[in-house]
Protein backbone atom coordinates (compact mmCIF):
# COMPACT_ATOMS: atom_id res chain seq x y z
CA UNK A 1 0.00 0.00 0.00
CA UNK A 2 1.04 3.51 -0.95
CA UNK A 3 1.82 6.15 2.18
CA UNK A 4 -0.27 8.95 1.97
CA UNK A 5 2.56 11.10 1.86
CA UNK A 6 3.11 9.95 -1.98
CA UNK A 7 0.19 12.39 -2.75
CA UNK A 8 1.49 15.95 -3.90
CA UNK A 9 0.83 18.44 -1.08
CA UNK A 10 0.15 16.25 1.89
CA UNK A 11 3.20 16.73 3.84
CA UNK A 12 3.93 15.39 7.75
CA UNK A 13 1.28 17.98 9.15
CA UNK A 14 -1.39 16.98 6.76
CA UNK A 15 -0.41 13.33 7.04
CA UNK A 16 -0.76 13.41 10.92
CA UNK A 17 -4.19 14.91 11.00
CA UNK A 18 -5.09 12.19 8.43
CA UNK A 19 -3.47 9.65 10.58
CA UNK A 20 -5.68 10.64 13.67
CA UNK A 21 -8.46 9.47 11.83
CA UNK A 22 -7.68 6.53 10.28
CA UNK A 23 -6.29 7.26 7.37
CA UNK A 24 -2.19 6.00 6.40
CA UNK A 25 -2.52 5.19 2.54
CA UNK A 26 -3.91 6.09 -0.35
CA UNK A 27 -6.18 3.52 -0.72
CA UNK A 28 -7.92 4.05 2.88
CA UNK A 29 -7.93 7.99 1.42
CA UNK A 30 -9.76 6.95 -1.49
CA UNK A 31 -12.25 4.66 0.30
CA UNK A 32 -12.80 7.65 3.29
CA UNK A 33 -13.04 10.01 0.55
CA UNK A 34 -15.21 8.16 -2.35
CA UNK A 35 -18.35 9.97 -1.50
CA UNK A 36 -18.80 13.74 -0.95
CA UNK A 37 -21.08 13.30 2.42
CA UNK A 38 -17.73 11.43 3.88
CA UNK A 39 -15.14 14.17 1.82
CA UNK A 40 -17.54 17.04 4.82
CA UNK A 41 -17.53 14.57 7.66
CA UNK A 42 -13.62 14.19 7.28
CA UNK A 43 -13.24 17.85 6.54
CA UNK A 44 -14.98 18.52 9.62
CA UNK A 45 -13.55 16.21 12.19
CA UNK A 46 -9.62 16.57 10.83
CA UNK A 47 -9.81 20.65 9.95
CA UNK A 48 -8.91 20.10 6.39
CA UNK A 49 -10.74 21.96 3.90
CA UNK A 50 -13.12 19.79 1.61
CA UNK A 51 -11.59 21.35 -1.27
CA UNK A 52 -8.44 20.16 -0.48
CA UNK A 53 -9.38 16.57 0.40
CA UNK A 54 -11.37 16.49 -3.12
CA UNK A 55 -8.12 17.73 -4.87
CA UNK A 56 -6.37 14.62 -3.14
CA UNK A 57 -8.92 12.07 -3.82
CA UNK A 58 -8.73 12.79 -7.14
CA UNK A 59 -4.70 12.44 -6.99
CA UNK A 60 -5.34 8.74 -5.19
CA UNK A 61 -7.71 8.01 -8.03
CA UNK A 62 -5.11 8.68 -10.64
CA UNK A 63 -2.56 6.61 -8.98
CA UNK A 64 -5.37 3.21 -9.66
CA UNK A 65 -3.95 3.50 -13.31
CA UNK A 66 -0.73 1.50 -13.61
CA UNK A 67 2.15 3.11 -14.58
CA UNK A 68 1.05 6.80 -13.13
CA UNK A 69 2.28 7.69 -9.77
CA UNK A 70 3.74 11.19 -8.19
CA UNK A 71 5.88 12.30 -10.96
CA UNK A 72 2.98 11.50 -13.58
CA UNK A 73 0.22 12.41 -11.32
CA UNK A 74 2.16 16.02 -11.06
CA UNK A 75 2.59 16.18 -14.71
CA UNK A 76 -0.76 15.27 -15.37
CA UNK A 77 -2.53 17.71 -12.80
CA UNK A 78 -0.40 20.77 -14.78
CA UNK A 79 -1.67 19.54 -18.27
CA UNK A 80 -5.22 19.80 -16.35
CA UNK A 81 -5.77 15.75 -15.81
CA UNK A 82 -6.94 15.75 -11.95
CA UNK A 83 -9.53 12.84 -12.51
CA UNK A 84 -9.95 9.53 -13.98
CA UNK A 85 -12.99 10.59 -15.79
CA UNK A 86 -11.10 13.64 -17.31
CA UNK A 87 -8.02 11.05 -18.05
CA UNK A 88 -10.50 8.78 -19.88
CA UNK A 89 -11.99 12.09 -22.22
CA UNK A 90 -8.38 12.69 -23.50
CA UNK A 91 -6.93 12.01 -27.09
CA UNK A 92 -3.58 10.36 -26.06
CA UNK A 93 -1.90 12.20 -29.18
CA UNK A 94 -2.66 15.49 -27.91
CA UNK A 95 -1.99 14.78 -24.15
CA UNK A 96 1.66 13.41 -24.97
CA UNK A 97 2.18 16.96 -26.85
CA UNK A 98 0.74 18.73 -23.66
CA UNK A 99 2.85 16.80 -21.51
CA UNK A 100 6.32 17.45 -23.20
CA UNK A 101 5.56 20.86 -23.51
CA UNK A 102 4.45 21.35 -19.75
CA UNK A 103 7.65 19.06 -18.87
CA UNK A 104 9.61 21.39 -21.04
CA UNK A 105 8.70 24.51 -19.09
CA UNK A 106 8.55 23.01 -15.82
CA UNK A 107 11.30 20.02 -15.68
CA UNK A 108 9.24 17.82 -13.96
CA UNK A 109 9.90 14.69 -14.95
CA UNK A 110 13.32 13.33 -15.67
CA UNK A 111 11.41 10.74 -18.13
CA UNK A 112 8.48 12.01 -20.34
CA UNK A 113 6.11 8.92 -20.88
CA UNK A 114 5.98 7.48 -24.75
CA UNK A 115 2.78 7.52 -26.67
CA UNK A 116 2.39 3.72 -26.17
CA UNK A 117 2.49 4.80 -22.00
CA UNK A 118 -0.37 7.40 -22.46
CA UNK A 119 -2.53 5.54 -24.87
CA UNK A 120 -2.41 2.39 -21.80
CA UNK A 121 -3.20 5.70 -19.10
CA UNK A 122 -5.95 6.53 -21.34
CA UNK A 123 -7.69 2.53 -22.21
CA UNK A 124 -7.43 2.24 -18.28
CA UNK A 125 -9.09 5.19 -17.41
CA UNK A 126 -12.03 4.28 -20.06
CA UNK A 127 -11.99 0.57 -18.53
CA UNK A 128 -11.70 1.72 -14.16
CA UNK A 129 -15.19 1.57 -12.55
CA UNK A 130 -16.25 5.01 -11.35
CA UNK A 131 -15.09 5.72 -7.44
CA UNK A 132 -15.27 9.25 -6.62
CA UNK A 133 -18.74 10.63 -6.67
CA UNK A 134 -18.91 14.38 -7.01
Amino acid sequence: MAKISDIEGIGPKYAELLAKEGIKTIEGLLKVGAKSKDRKKLSEVSQISEKLILEWVNLADLFRIKGIGEEYSDLLEEAGVDTVPELALRKPENLLLKLVEINEEKKLVRRLPVLSQVEDWVKQAKDLPRIVEY
